[in-house]
């Protein structure tokens, strides 16, 4: 039996990762799984996957299988919502960049470890049922731990256990880098191992996604459909957005909320980033939210979304608080969103939004982002205020909390001003150019001809200095 060990830093062991992904020719919807374990021989040399080749359902089953049987009983899943190898190539230093490697102790680990196993290429349906297949093979029920409660964690030799830890994953750049998302995570896998290193707890550790973090289409079907693309049928059209929430009184709807994007993001302490999606909780067929406590009248109209418990928090409430007030300058009652109120676990963080979210109150408010802390629109009431760990994200928003008179949106007012900063520079560079224009004509103009001329066969012209 010889272990399947590392032969070198994990760094080379991306770069022989890189080539697996290259020579993939359908290299669409794949996970990596990396598996190590405190105890050897789980797994012999020719069970490691041929290069490119992508592992099956049933054959990740077996490397599971072979490791549980062989191995401790006690499992630790670190589970990412995605991952693929191009996370390892980018920022894993697979070409020698140690110093922007965000994979350090995952790297430690997989050399420290006495078995270890990478599967480059697993089909992300199989990685997705791993902790359903883990659950099975230890016959335990998993528990979901908080890197909060990292801590308190004791083992037992005997006892089989199945630890899941869930770790997030962005794509995007508005509250943190996909790097800096995947150097947190890392940190986690270290303090998690460095704890099972100082209680002397034997395990086996699986770091996988749920899904893969990015889909490369398949290039040989889009060439192998290009000569029938003109004889398709045209695409059929895209779906009708979800409808908005809407707020019934004894009397009709009173309150509508819509939006193509609702995130928040918690900062926990310790730096961990919590983040929340909440935009299919609230609209559409799997919305899932209690507009309990809510209310409206000709000047106050408050709307909470009640999601109940989210992700840990208990009690998980979104309030949007509206006053319609008049107005003497402009004879007229507007409305503004005075603040957005926060509450979960008996705390609440509450943001002012009564500056620049506001609107005629016959009218809608729109904008295309309302967001607290990139050109915010909402602010924290306090620097002492829980909302200054807290980072909100409305894409598409749009709200009305007076003279609603059905489903449907009154005009709205939005946020963006009739002179934007391209419009501005648009005016000032055609006001430049017509300046330099003019000033072009004015010196032509000036221009003068002579009205004398020399004549080379008579006799020279003399001008008095008069003239």
């Amino acid at each position: 039996m010889a272990d399947v060990k590392m032969q070198s830093r994990v760094g080379l062991a991306l770069c022989s990762i890189l080539f697996a992904f290259s020579s993939l020719g359908q290299c669409s919807d794949q996970v990596p799984v990396v598996i190590w374990s405190s105890e050897s021989s789980l797994w012999q040399v020719q069970d490691a996957p041929a290069l490119g080749h992508v592992v099956s359902g049933s054959q990740l089953v077996t490397y599971l299988s072979s490791a549980i049987s062989n191995g401790p009983r006690n499992v630790i899943l670190f589970l990412q919502d995605k991952l693929s190898l191009d996370d390892f190539t980018m920022y894993g230093g697979a070409y020698g960049n140690k110093q922007d490697n965000a994979f350090p102790n995952l790297e430690a680990a997989l050399e420290m470890a006495p078995s270890s196993l990478v599967l480059p290429s697993v089909d992300w349906h199989a990685s997705s049922a791993v902790p359903a297949l883990l659950q099975e093979k230890l016959e335990t029920s998993p528990v979901y731990l908080e890197p909060s409660t990292l801590r308190q964690l004791r083992l037992n030799h005997s006892i089989s256990s199945l630890l899941v830890l869930r770790l997030p994953y962005t794509t995007s750049t508005q509250f943190m880098s996909p790097k800096e998302m995947l150097s947190g995570n890392d940190e986690v896998i270290g303090e998690v191992l460095s704890i099972l290193k100082s209680q002397a707890v034997p395990y086996t550790a699986v770091f996988t996604a749920l899904r893969p973090s990015r889909v490369i289409p398949d290039v040989s079907l889009a060439v192998e459909n290009l000569g029938r693309s003109l004889l398709q049928a045209p695409p059929k059209p895209a779906a009708a957005p979800h409808p908005p929430v809407m707020y019934n009184n004894s009397v009709g709807p009173c309150i509508l909320l819509w939006a193509e994007n609702l995130t928040m993001s918690h900062v926990r302490s310790g730096g961990v980033l919590v983040r929340f999606e909440l935009t299919s909780r609230t609209f559409g067929p799997g919305a899932n939210v209690s507009l309990t406590d809510s209310m409206c009248n000709h000047t106050h109209s408050r709307l909470v979304l009640n999601y109940g418990d989210v992700e840990g928090y208990k009690d998980f409430k979104v309030i949007f608080v509206m006053n319609s007030r008049l107005y003497p300058v402009s004879a007229q009652h507007w409305f503004t969103l005075d603040n957005i109120e926060i509450e979960y676990n008996g705390l609440k963080a509450r943001f002012n939004g009564s500056r620049q979210i506001y609107a005629p109150q016959n009218y809608s408010f729109h904008c295309q982002s309302v967001t607290s802390f990139r050109n915010p629109l909402l602010v924290p009431f306090s620097s002492s205020d829980n909302a200054t760990n807290w980072r909100v994200s409305f894409t598409e928003f749009q709200i009305q909390g007076f003279n609603v008179t059905g489903p449907s949106f009154s005009y709205a007012s939005d946020c963006a001003g009739f002179f934007t900063p391209g419009i501005w520079m648009g005016l000032l560079t055609t006001l430049l150019m017509v300046l330099i224009l003019t000033y072009g004509l004015h010196m032509l103009m000036q221009l003068k001809t002579m009205d004398r001329f020399d004549d080379p066969k008579g006799a020279s012209i003399s001008v008095p200095q008069t003239e």
